[in-house]
């Protein structure tokens, strides 16, 4: 729900490379990896424009210009966006610092790697109410030893943070879930022109500073889509209605929705949830089976068997093909009788290259 309390800007941290992801992401910044066949980013912005923040900077470093090809002013999205270019990686904290002279009220900060259904306005509300400098949202997970985990007293006040902790170190399940509220004075803490973090520099600094930092827990829905495993599963929770997102709603449950212009061949057999981009054909006696998205443009060959998988725009995937558990990028050509079961398969240069994941 909007109110006069929401923050006034956002900052969405969108750098990164998208190394986990490759080669996905070989030519395609990971924020625009496409979530039900729209880019993530698209349905990161509108999760904050439900919550009345439109006033949206976007801190990239890869790739810049593709995702402002597709974005623009933010005007078609309903939102204003601005743009920061970092020549070399600054850093999450380093990131913010360079767009410090825009921020003059409680701002918030998003990794863009993140998918959430995180209450903001909620958490805006008790960071608010603790007299907080800093608020980080936390989520629990069952094993906290590749994450940075964050220990708060009953009052939800900060204590330490511990980066990837050895098993026993701490009882803590609480991790950093990478959105933050900010007040615009913790941003003279972070040297200027610098790579500086927030989860291993800025925060803990604040903590030695003795400034308020509290932790908001949240049990909701938290995914760091930054891996093809998890990237997978996005997209299936999705399908599952396990989530939802602010621009692609009811999609739960058995079915198919299909775009425009697609042809089904009679024969053809669907079962479970599968969502289709437009232009789509799909041949005689092929069998899709969901959680299953197609993007545009795609052919799927008579025979083919698709099940749990993500096929990106402009690929064609031959007749008697068997895919399952898979991602595939776009403008790929899979020959007749392929199988390939929990990989991603990508066109590049050298040809498809085929992960494991």
């Amino acid at each position: 729900m909007t109110t006069a309390k929401t923050p006034l800007k956002a900052v969405i941290l969108v750098g990164g490379q998208g190394t986990r992801l490759q080669p996905l992401t070989y030519r395609l910044p990971k924020p625009m990896v496409p979530v039900l066949n729209r880019p993530f980013l698209e349905h990161t912005i509108a999760y904050l424009k439900s919550y009345g923040i439109k006033d949206i900077i976007l801190a990239s470093a890869y790739l810049p210009g593709v995702i402002r090809e597709y974005f623009g002013d933010g005007g078609r999205f309903g939102v204003s966006l601005a743009y920061s270019v970092e020549e070399t990686p600054r850093g999450t904290a380093g990131a913010v610092k360079q767009v410090e002279h825009f921020l003059s009220s409680t701002f918030a900060v998003l990794n863009g790697d993140v998918f959430t259904d995180l209450d903001i306005g909620k958490m805006l509300d008790t960071h608010r109410r603790n007299g907080a400098k800093a608020s980080i949202a936390l989520a629990w997970v069952d094993d906290p030893s590749a994450f940075g985990v964050v220990e708060t007293d009953a009052s939800g006040r900060v204590q330490r943070f511990l980066e990837k902790p050895s098993p026993g170190t701490t009882a803590s399940h609480w991790i950093n879930a990478g959105t933050y509220l900010l007040e615009p004075e913790v941003l003279r803490y972070a040297p200027a022109g610098q790579h500086y973090m927030f989860e291993r520099g800025l925060f803990p600094l604040l903590l030695e500073r003795g400034e308020p930092v509290y932790g908001y827990q949240h049990e909701g829905y938290w995914l760091d889509m930054g891996t093809p495993r998890k990237y997978l599963s996005l997209n299936c929770d999705l399908l599952a209605g396990k989530t939802s997102s602010h621009l692609v709603r009811d999609l739960t449950g058995a079915g198919l929705s299909c775009g425009p212009g697609c042809t089904i061949h009679p024969s053809a057999r669907i079962e479970g949830s599968v969502i289709m981009g437009r232009g789509c054909h799909i041949g005689a006696g092929a069998q899709l089976k969901g959680p299953l998205v197609i993007g545009s443009g795609c052919c799927i060959g008579a025979g083919a068997k698709l099940d749990t998988a993500i096929v990106w725009e402009g690929t064609s995937i031959g007749e008697d093909a068997v895919i399952k558990q898979c991602i595939i990028g776009g403008d790929t050509a899979l020959e007749e009788r392929r199988e390939a079961v929990n990989c991603v398969l990508c066109t590049t240069d050298g040809g498809i290259a085929e992960v494991k994941i």
